[in-house]
């Protein structure tokens, strides 16, 4: 399994926080679908004030260029995509794995 951690940087508007909170309580199916279609085995979306940051678990094999740019051609992921983008800090058309930007791991307790 491979990891990824990823942040963005949400409008610090606390409506429009509240509302990107909502929206991910009805992620519509097709783009859950998708996600796990492309080998992302769970993903986790955490907020502190209006800074997100994403744990992506993944199979093995997941390529981050291959896979993402798969994902993005899936039924309903640029409609997902552009519907989010009026919340999220990020330059118009940008696909997902564009607008978060990856993170270094830098201490595991385990290794």
């Amino acid at each position: 399994m491979k990891r990824y951690c990823q942040t963005l940087e949400l409008y610090d508007d606390p409506e429009l926080i509240a509302g990107y909170v909502e929206e991910h309580k009805h992620v519509w199916n097709e783009i859950k679908e998708g996600i796990r279609s492309v080998g992302i085995l769970d993903m986790q979306i955490y907020l502190l004030g209006n800074r997100l940051f994403m744990i992506m678990d993944t199979t093995d094999d997941f390529d981050w260029e291959k896979d993402n740019t798969r994902l993005s051609t899936l039924p309903r992921q640029a409609e997902w995509e552009a519907h989010m983008s009026r919340y999220q800090v990020s330059k118009p058309g940008q696909a997902s794995h564009q607008k978060w930007q990856l993170m270094q791991q830098i201490f595991g307790l385990n290794e």
